[in-house]
């Protein structure tokens, strides 16, 4: 779902403002993306109507609204709204545990925020669009046999 200037839309979700306001530098350098930046979990749900391509939710949201939803609780209120939403889950956690519980509440990946997750983040962003390429031509297949 591109927006009227068919960039796609990302949703960034950290309560780290220098980590979110360096990610979204970053994104921007190597792609035209329409990027909205959210510090609290609430925020994020509460805009899901600009429909965001691709939402990037922090594991941790706590940092400076201690009542907040985590970003594991968001994932899952994110899943029962729009189960087909990307989510790609950020935590400075290098955790199996934690991982195997994003991935099984359906997060697309899970990065944890290294040197290396800039890189990695927009690797996954262009999986997901080859991915979703992939399934509108297989269904665009299957319509016609």
């Amino acid at each position: 779902m591109k927006n009227h200037d068919n960039k796609v839309r990302l949703f960034l979700v950290d309560d780290n403002a220098v980590f979110i306001k360096s990610l979204e530098l970053e994104l921007m350098q190597n792609a035209d993306f329409d990027i909205e930046t959210y510090d609290t979990a609430k925020q994020c749900v509460e805009n899901l109507s600009n429909e965001p391509d691709i939402i990037i939710l922090d594991y941790h949201l706590d940092g400076i609204h201690k009542n907040t939803n985590n970003g594991l609780k968001t994932l899952i209120q994110i899943k029962a709204l729009h189960p087909k939403m990307p989510v790609l889950i950020l935590s400075t956690q290098d955790t199996i545990e934690v991982a195997v519980n994003c991935m099984h509440h359906r997060a697309f990946d899970y990065v944890v925020k290294s040197e290396t997750a800039f890189m990695r983040i927009q690797k996954l962003i262009e999986t997901i669009f080859h991915y979703q390429k992939m399934e509108k031509e297989l269904n665009w297949y299957m319509d016609r046999v």
